[in-house]
């Protein structure tokens, strides 16, 4: 796995912007389809490629939250006008777009195509009759989780961020931090939903969602588009002369950590994941310009910020409090402004990250450009359930250098 090092490149990337739309206000309320299609147009035009580069090639498309037809991916390919040689779809909620990126480069790497579009596109707040969670039908949330009050992934993530403060002392002032600082960095992004400047009483004061977990705790749900355009090494020098290499990555899912009947919920499976990233990029978590961090909620930042190696478990919140985390300092986070503020469109949301990562090696983030960028990290984490915390676990590191 070694040599996959550098062997595929990011060449282009689309991202629209993220709205809340109220069509009472004149608003348009655009569907999955639309934003993926836009999501395509804004990659294709960033990489000077047209759709027709990829009859032939390879098309990965995410899920959406609200169920679509079986045959998602078709309707996709059918409606960007695209004849592809193959097709990927990828189910991991906030993994699926690193999924898609992962089967892509294997793909490529194998020699079966020599590019390769993903497309994560959402629109959770189109939908008239039905909200997100509405929409569900997980079994095991229906069978182990709603009958004992387990009311979604707002109840889950307060009994975790209520045992990571209790075992280890973390505080709210330590994720309010997270939460000030992706704004500051959301106040610099022209596509981000929420940019009005957070003060830490802004955040202490905020609503109770489920305690410990506060409103600007929370991500925004949004509609959006994505996409990124993946290449081979040999490809990617003929398209851009700023291409953006996948250096590693490393998955884990399903993990569990300690006894399977109670497991320390204060770890992710990103503490499997990201050795392995590690490894095949040669690399160190010290050598980070920055980090994209998937960020449903402050406390699961916090908590990969150690998964990751950045500080020892349990030293998360000093870690924050000790560290400059923005654009200006030491290790910038999620310098888009996270899903946290800029938005999480639907389960496109952890698109945003690998974007912005591309984004920023490539030097194309204006005010929020990080100084002299080389090694970005970024990760993704999905399937929120009881126990494991989150089923799917990848980290990726990304760089302007083989």
């Amino acid at each position: 796995m070694v040599l996959m090092k550098g062997r595929v490149a990011i060449v282009g990337y689309g991202e629209t912007p993220y709205t809340r739309p109220r069509p009472e206000r004149g608003q348009p309320r655009l569907t999955a389809e639309e934003y993926a299609s836009w999501a395509m147009e804004l990659a294709l035009s960033s990489a000077g490629l047209s759709k027709s580069d990829f009859d032939g090639q390879g098309l990965g498309v995410a899920g959406t939250i609200y169920p679509h037809a079986e045959i998602w991916s078709a309707e996709v390919a059918q409606n960007l006008g695209i004849t592809p040689k193959m097709i990927i779809r990828a189910d991991q909620g906030g993994a699926a777009a690193a999924s898609l990126l992962i089967q892509g480069a294997l793909a490529i790497n194998a020699g079966l195509v020599d590019m390769f579009l993903c497309v994560a596109a959402d629109a959770p707040l189109s939908i008239p009759t039905a909200s997100a969670s509405g929409a569900r039908t997980w079994r095991y949330e229906n069978d182990y989780m709603l009958p004992f009050g387990m009311m979604g992934p707002n109840s889950i993530f307060a009994f975790i961020m209520r045992r990571h403060m209790h075992q280890y002392g973390t505080k709210r002032e330590h994720t309010g931090k997270i939460a000030i600082t992706q704004r500051y960095h959301a106040s610099m992004n022209p596509v981000a939903y929420l940019k009005a400047p957070m003060t830490m009483d802004e955040y202490l004061s905020s609503r109770v969602i489920a305690d410990p977990i506060h409103l600007l705790d929370c991500c925004i749900p949004v509609n959006g588009g994505l996409a990124f355009i993946l290449a081979s090494k040999e490809k990617a020098k003929q398209i851009t002369d700023k291409p953006v290499y996948l250096l590693g990555f490393g998955e884990c899912h399903n993990y569990t950590h300690g006894s399977k009947n109670r497991p320390d919920v204060t770890y992710l499976g990103i503490v499997k994941a990201a050795p392995d990233a590690y490894k095949m990029a040669g690399v160190k978590p010290q050598d980070a310009s920055f980090a994209e961090i998937y960020d449903d909620y402050t406390i699961a930042v916090l908590m990969q910020l150690e998964d990751l190696g950045f500080c020892r478990k349990g030293e998360g919140g000093k870690f924050v409090e000790q560290t400059d985390i923005s654009i200006h300092g030491q290790l910038p986070v999620n310098t888009h402004g996270g899903q946290l503020s800029a938005g999480q469109a639907g389960i496109g949301g952890g698109c945003s990250h690998i974007v912005e990562a591309a984004r920023q090696l490539r030097e194309e983030a204006g005010q929020r450009q990080v100084k002299d960028p080389k090694i970005g990290v970024v990760t993704a984490i999905g399937g929120l359930a009881y126990g494991v915390n989150l089923v799917h676990n990848v980290v990726m590191v990304f760089g302007k250098e083989v």
